[in-house]
């Protein structure tokens, strides 16, 4: 469990004496192993339909129950982190994800299943309200790097779990091996979290002296209903971009630019390896060159024109390209839209997280019925267009909120003209 990153250290680690390094690293181990098991089910459906004696749509029910389970707690177990801390969130996220991890290997059915699934989403929830807002208060000068990191761990989570699998069938090992590593990782971080110190809530404090947690004054109030409410919006837009690109990309590779079923897969791999630098870059910048809120603003504009392109540049080597930019540009604008959120209203930082991440598990619920409709009654071409059209979207409201940044923190007078 070790992380050590360059997160404006001299200010967050030194300063405080190295004592959240070890917290710090269980987070982000967390993550790492949810990065697994965010495709455990995806990457076993063949066990889980003959174990479960269902189909493929049963096992994307027990998908759907993780997103109701997610969904149904994470505003309130946001609120709740913020009056109880964020340390009993975090480990009651790993003792419910050693259920689920244990459970479904042994379910008979697809309702048993299903329970264990909706545990998952609980899990999921307390495990985001309870670390962003811990990640963001460890790390206040940082927390935009901090909370980015996030996504680099689940991507490498996600990247050794197919090989795990592999091996696995290879060598004739049960399938359910997958689930109980994960699961032994969970438990033993329970006992390691258990005796780790988290920052004490501070949300008292902010209040009273009505600055954020690096300080700055406010020059004006922030407006919930309006920047508010366009970070809640983006944390819609940008997952569902996300989801849209890791679900369709090797359909429109093989439809649309005509590769075979292995190369259009591949395109998911430079997807992966452009989020991951991404991850990295952001870490390095973050505050130093660029502020969040300002990421939030330029990687959409990044990540529409290289969606355009898959459409004029229709070769195997533009859409490699355009594939390795949009997961540098999508990865990481969730998380920076929390920061950012937190700047504004830093002393709810649980129920903000709450709000955004319930946004999220709306895109996660709506957008596969969405798409679905699109390429039943049209084609894969589509459902890209109706990326552009949400990409758009997120511009839009990331102006919006680039221009109340500025307003709230800099100076009265703005106009649209400062925005850039």
């Amino acid at each position: 469990m070790v992380v050590v990153i360059k997160l404006d250290l001299k200010e967050n680690v030194a300063m405080r004496g190295n004592k959240y390094i070890g917290t710090v690293s269980s987070l982000y181990l967390n993550y790492f192993v949810y990065g697994m098991v965010n495709i455990i089910l995806a990457s076993h459906m063949s066990f889980l339909t003959e174990q479960l004696n269902t189909d493929k749509s049963g096992v994307s029910f027990l998908v759907a129950a993780i997103g109701m389970g997610r969904l149904l707690t994470l505003y309130i177990s946001g609120v709740l982190s913020d009056k109880f801390g964020r340390k009993p969130f975090v480990i009651t996220s790993c003792a419910l994800m050693v259920i689920f991890l244990v459970g479904i290997p042994f379910s008979p059915n697809v309702t048993v299943a299903a329970i264990f699934a909706a545990l998952a989403g609980v899990a999921n929830a307390c495990m985001d309200s309870g670390t962003y807002p811990a990640l963001m208060e460890i790390f206040p000068k940082s927390a935009g790097a901090a909370t980015v990191l996030v996504r680099g761990f689940i991507s490498i989570g996600a990247i050794i779990l197919p090989l795990m699998v592999v091996y696995f069938m290879n060598h004739g090992i049960f399938y359910g091996v997958s689930f109980f590593i994960p699961a032994l990782i969970y438990f033993i971080n329970i006992f390691y979290l258990s005796k780790k110190k988290f920052p004490c809530l501070t949300s008292q404090v902010i209040k009273k002296k009505n600055v954020q947690d690096h300080g700055k004054e406010y020059v004006s109030k922030p407006r919930f209903w309006l920047e508010g409410l366009c970070l809640i919006l983006i944390g819609f837009t940008g997952p569902a971009l996300l989801y849209i690109v890791q679900l369709w990309l090797p359909t429109f590779g093989q439809q649309v630019i005509g590769l075979n079923e292995a190369a259009s897969l591949k395109l998911l791999t430079y997807y992966s390896i452009g989020s991951l630098v991404s991850v990295f870059t952001l870490t390095l910048i973050l505050h130093k060159i660029v502020k969040p809120v300002t990421v939030v603003l330029i990687y959409p504009v990044i990540s529409i024109l290289a969606l355009i392109s898959l459409f004029f540049f229709q070769s195997p080597i533009g859409v490699i390209i355009s594939s390795f930019t949009i997961g540098f540009s999508i990865s990481g604008v969730l998380q920076l839209a929390l920061t950012v959120m937190s700047e504004f209203f830093g002393e709810r930082k649980g129920q903000i997280t709450g709000f955004i991440y319930t946004s999220t598990s709306i895109a996660y619920t709506i957008i596969p019925l969405i798409t679905g409709f699109i390429l039943k009654n049209g084609n894969v071409s589509g459902i890209f267009l109706f990326a552009i059209l949400i990409n758009f979207i997120g511009i839009c409201l990331a102006v919006l909120v680039k221009y109340r940044f500025i307003k709230v923190f800099y100076r009265k007078n703005v106009t649209v003209g400062d925005v850039a």
